[in-house]
């Protein structure tokens, strides 16, 4: 199958398109920067150049790779996250999820292309009431914390967009936090940083549920995704959905941290914003139950557990 990724060079895409080219697949990696033309071209792909929010430059490299697939992993995230501003922080990437998936999905519709399946989040949008973990048919959350609104807006117009999608098989992956190579939770990343500074506290109790996925686990159910995957969401996290105040202090002891601090939600909020104490507190783990039965995808790096070990013996 020929394949177009956009996002190609980001932490998943380096994972991805090494994957798709050893299962057979001819290539296509897009990105805005032509400096990174020859990495493509090391991991295999054929490197085409387009600022994804740009209509006329996605539509012309998508026209010029003629691909039966995209793959959309399209994200602009900053290399430090400030949870007092978090729509603010995200607000590139929301352009990616909105302006970008438009774009992407009007140039495919105008080649033809079969499937498009596109990068979601499964970390904290669920809806925070009934039980701990959610499914792919429990609803996402109507009233997030206002710093948050605008980011869900986008993952929604993304979800709806794709799936909307009659004339493709739509696929839309909710991927769980991502640790691993090229992460913000690498050994050398921001968060194990801030958990050696004792600056990633648990606030209040914790009762927050966090769902992980090793970033390499993530490509291959992308790979899956596209190979088999059929029109619908799944969630693509491990097996071991946790609480904050369990992970949180398993974390800082892989990474040889001492145990964090614990805050009242009151400080929390008042330090660090009301959407960081939502997902300290609040937000809902997902089942990978789904992307298991239906893909044929099970994660090598079945919990957070021993990924987190694995990632920090690997430094």
């Amino acid at each position: 199958m020929r394949i177009l990724v956009a996002g190609a060079t980001g932490a998943l895409g380096k994972q991805l398109v090494p994957r798709l080219v050893a299962s057979g697949h001819d290539v296509v990696g897009m990105t805005r920067t032509p400096g990174k033309q020859d990495a493509l071209r090391a991991l295999g792909a054929t490197p085409v150049v387009a600022d994804a929010l740009d209509p006329d430059q996605v539509a012309s490299a998508v026209a010029e790779a003629e691909p039966e697939a995209i793959v959309h992993q399209l994200t602009a995230l900053p290399g430090a996250l400030d949870m007092r501003h978090f729509d603010r922080t995200f607000a590139t990437t929301n352009r990616l999820r909105t302006e970008g998936t438009d774009h992407l999905l009007a140039a495919g519709r105008a080649v033809g292309v079969e499937r498009f399946v596109a990068q979601s989040y499964a970390g904290w949008p669920f809806a925070r009431t009934g039980g701990p973990v959610k499914s792919e048919e429990d609803p996402l959350d109507d009233a997030p914390a206002a710093a948050m609104r605008e980011t869900l807006d986008a993952i929604r117009h993304l979800e709806d967009a794709v799936l909307g999608a009659e004339w493709t098989e739509g696929i839309v992956l909710r991927y769980g936090g991502f640790y691993g190579p090229g992460t913000s939770m690498d050994a050398d990343g921001e968060i194990p940083d801030l958990l050696r500074k004792r600056r990633f506290p648990v606030v209040g109790g914790g009762q927050g549920i966090w769902s992980f996925v090793h970033i390499e686990d993530a490509a291959d159910a992308t790979v899956a995704a596209v190979e088999r995957g059929r029109r619908g969401v799944y969630n693509v996290v491990d097996d071991e959905p946790a609480a904050v105040a369990e992970w949180l202090p398993a974390a800082a002891a892989a990474f040889g941290a001492k145990p964090p601090w614990r805050v009242p939600r009151a400080v929390g909020r008042l330090l660090a914003g009301e959407a960081a104490t939502v997902m300290m507190t609040e937000v809902r783990g997902a089942s990978n139950a789904k992307a298991r039965r239906e893909l044929g995808w099970q994660p090598r790096h079945a919990s957070w557990r021993e990924g987190f070990a694995e990632v920090s013996a690997a430094a």
